[in-house]
C-alpha cells in the first residue's frame, strides 16, 4: 500500500508508460504527460510533467482504489541515491509541505541519473 502519511520505504518496479492504469489518464490536465511508470503488486505511481499520483488499490477484490495526487510546487526538497555495485536498487526521497517525507526505492536498472534531471525541471520551474 502506498501511504504518503508515512515515512515508509515503498518497493517498485519501472514499467512502461503504457503499463500505467488506464484511469490515470482520466485525471490528466492539458498539456499534462506521464513520464516515468512504477508499479507494486498492485499499486502504482505515475510522475507526470505537472504532479506525482499514487493509486492505491483497496480491499480484495481491487474495485477500491484511492487516489492522491502530489503538485510539484509542494514538493520543497528531493534527492536520489543510485544503485552500488552490491545494492542494485535506487531511490527517490520526496519531502513534501504538511506531507513530510516520502522515499521510493527502485529495483531493478532504472537510469535515477536521467529521472532526476527530468524531476529537476519540474520541480524549479
Amino acid at each position: 500500500m502506498i501511504d504518503f502519511n508515512s515515512s515508509d520505504l515503498f518497493k517498485l518496479k519501472s514499467v512502461d508508460h503504457d503499463k500505467a492504469r488506464d484511469d490515470f489518464h482520466r485525471f490528466l490536465i492539458d498539456g499534462e504527460e506521464i513520464f516515468a511508470v512504477f508499479k507494486t503488486f498492485r499499486d502504482q505511481v505515475v510522475f507526470t510533467n505537472k504532479r506525482v499520483i499514487a493509486a492505491n488499490v483497496q480491499g480484495i477484490t481491487g474495485s477500491k482504489v484511492d487516489y492522491t495526487s502530489i503538485p510539484y510546487s509542494k514538493i520543497q526538497t528531493f534527492s536520489i541515491e543510485t544503485s552500488g555495485s552490491l545494492d542494485l536498487d535506487c531511490e527517490i526521497q520526496l519531502y513534501i509541505s504538511s506531507v513530510g517525507k516520502v522515499g521510493f526505492e527502485i529495483s531493478g536498472s532504472f537510469d535515477i541519473v536521467g529521472f532526476n534531471k527530468m524531476l529537476s525541471e519540474f520541480v524549479l520551474s
